[in-house]
């Protein structure tokens, strides 16, 4: 179990940017039955998405949410030593998006910066790497941006995906401060890893004329091989066996006890299954703010999108606060950390 402790570098600011376009659940009748968008709104908890426009990148809604984020916080770019851009939907297989983020941005050409390629876990996985950059004597502060436009890479005939995705880009500064103790605990399953995926268009399997052939499968949703497929059965099955028990172990990691815990924020991928997690744990439901309903599933973003729409006015207790995120890969970590003195931006749109 990869467990790694902190102390004195946290979170100084998050800021978030989400599109305006507003596509809702109760509209999917063309190709949903009535039942079906029932259990999108009601059990998975999503009642309507952001989705980006056709020429709109996750780098753009990050970009915006940067931007923001300085601004509010009168943060000079020159003090900004790293860049760490976390999405599965990056501009270009090459180059990396994080230099160009750099450039645009105005950041010093001495800025250090690459990408991270994780889907749910990501924002938890990108923290703990801030982290251990800011650690270090040379590094103060790190830009952590992480964005995802999952609209992009899911089909249109998809009735397991299509109401569940939505785009969002997100950024975080992580800063050396009196901000107290932080402890995470990452893992990985690869195992796991066509429960979540997409099958071509790398160089495993690269795109071909087949990979753009629409397929049907049982249970008649139309999707090609360039677009994301998954597994719902088996990621519940996943997150129950391996959630729960994390948080758990990361919370006696750190000598702490659930009744000590202000708040659990999930990633937001199934409202009905984190609601399980949760009582299973034992843990007070008013305690675990969700974004799910407005947003939908936001991949790696959904975390700090959270944060961002539902702490910024409530949730007055932030000091013993655990952000747990899964997904592909298999993928999962949890991060157990003090928000009381993160400042939150007003959420933007782009």
């Amino acid at each position: 179990m990869a467990i790694l402790h902190y102390d004195n570098i946290g979170i100084k600011a998050i800021a978030a940017c989400v599109p305006p376009e507003i596509e809702y659940n109760k509209d999917l009748g063309h190709f949903m039955t009535e039942e079906e968008i029932q259990k999108a709104i009601q059990n998975i908890g999503i009642e309507e998405r952001r989705i980006a426009a056709k020429e709109v990148c996750s780098s753009d809604l990050c970009f915006k949410a940067a931007e923001k984020l300085l601004s509010d916080n009168d943060i000079d770019k020159s003090t900004i030593d790293a860049l760490i851009f976390v999405s599965q939907t990056a501009d270009y297989h090459q180059p990396a998006t994080a230099p160009l983020l750099q450039h645009r941005l105005g950041l010093s050409k001495n800025t250090l910066a690459f990408d991270i390629n994780l889907a749910c876990s990501g924002y938890v996985y990108g923290l703990s790497t801030a982290y251990a950059y800011a650690f270090q004597q040379g590094i103060n502060r790190v830009l952590l941006l992480v964005g995802e436009t999952m609209s992009k890479i899911v089909s249109r005939r998809d009735k397991v995906n299509t109401p569940l995705f939505g785009d969002a880009g997100t950024a975080t500064l992580i800063e050396k401060g009196a901000f107290g103790k932080s402890v995470f605990s990452l893992h990985s399953d690869g195992s796991g890893s066509e429960v979540m995926m997409i099958p071509d268009g790398g160089f495993r399997n690269p795109t071909t004329n087949e990979s753009l052939v629409d397929e049907m499968d049982a249970n008649g949703d139309v999707r090609n091989r360039l677009q994301f497929r998954m597994d719902g059965m088996a990621v519940f099955n996943f997150g129950m066996s391996e959630e729960p028990r994390d948080i758990k172990n990361l919370l006696a990691e750190a000598g702490l006890d659930l009744s000590q815990l202000d708040l659990l924020i999930y990633h937001q991928a199934n409202k009905f299954m984190t609601d399980f997690f949760t009582k299973w744990l034992k843990f007070d439901k008013a305690k675990t703010p969700y974004s799910i309903r407005k947003f939908g599933n936001t991949s790696s973003a959904s975390i700090p999108l959270t944060i961002v729409t539902e702490l910024k006015n409530a949730y007055p207790e932030r000091k013993n606060v655990i952000l747990s995120g899964f997904g592909a890969g298999l993928s999962w970590g949890s991060v157990l950390l003090d928000l009381t003195s993160c400042r939150i931006s007003e959420l933007i749109e782009y």
